[in-house]
């Protein structure tokens, strides 16, 4: 199993609104590192919901895959502003995976406290410069952020 930190901004798709909801495919990235790490999660790996652009950012809470390699179905909508005209159903250029809820965490754990407690060699979302809304995170840094969440 493997943990991977997955960025919203939680007045779009938060939280709570995967909680409410139960699950979601995570659709709409097109950024090629970010849908490269999509493509390499699996069934079971843990995910930390971060809710970015809100005041202050931080992780909220804990999701789990529960299908892989899923093709984000916004590329082929032509109405979606994540549509891809380059995209064909036979050979999807966008895959994603579906998530489901598992934890919204008691402690939120806003970006100062995450810069405060880790370098950007532990913990890429820390890094100067670093955007990516989907990144991987070692398993012994990501028990750690879950066990400061729980607190």
């Amino acid at each position: 199993m493997n943990y991977w930190l997955f960025k919203s901004e939680p007045d779009v798709y938060g939280i709570d609104h995967l909680s409410a909801g139960g699950t979601t495919v995570w659709d709409g990235v097109r950024n090629y590192q970010a849908r490269n790490y999509l493509r390499a999660a699996e069934v079971d790996d843990l995910v930390l919901f971060y809710h970015s652009n809100s005041k202050p950012p931080g992780i909220a809470g804990l999701a789990r895959v529960i299908a892989a390699r899923v093709p984000d179905p916004t590329q082929f909508d032509p109405v979606s502003k994540y549509f891809d005209p380059k995209s064909n159903v036979a050979d999807p250029r966008w895959t994603t995976v579906q998530v489901e809820f598992v934890e919204k965490f008691p402690t939120y754990l806003p970006l100062d406290l995450l810069r405060e407690r880790f370098s950007g060699d532990q913990l890429i979302l820390v890094r100067t410069g670093s955007r990516l809304s989907v990144m991987p995170v070692d398993n012994a840094i990501a028990e750690r952020l879950v066990a400061m969440a729980r607190e």
